[in-house]
């Protein structure tokens, strides 16, 4: 499994994903939708995406607005495998 980035080869992947934001050991972006049946939506296309990656994401949900916070748990920071799904689900919106 990949290693945890650091803050700056964080920031740099960033670049390619500029609507998420680094936050300590986590990325995460506020997807807004407008009703909650869309929102549930693409929860659904999110899990999809989890799944078939193995990695998952923590996930809340505000009638339109889900949060998607993305950390590899089991190595305590973002890896290269949050960057993956996080592309990959930016491609379920734009």
């Amino acid at each position: 499994m990949a290693n945890v980035l650091s803050s700056k080869e964080i920031k740099a992947a960033l670049k390619d994903l500029p609507q998420w934001e680094s936050e300590g050991k986590t990325i995460e972006r506020t997807f807004e939708f407008d009703d909650f049946a869309q929102a549930i939506d693409f929860v659904n296309g999110v899990a999809e995406l989890a799944e078939e990656n193995e990695h998952h994401p923590d996930i809340e949900i505000h009638y339109s607005k889900v949060r998607l916070v993305l950390s590899t748990h089991s190595k305590g920071g973002v890896t290269e495998s949050d960057l993956d799904l996080a592309e990959k689900i930016d491609t379920l919106v734009d």
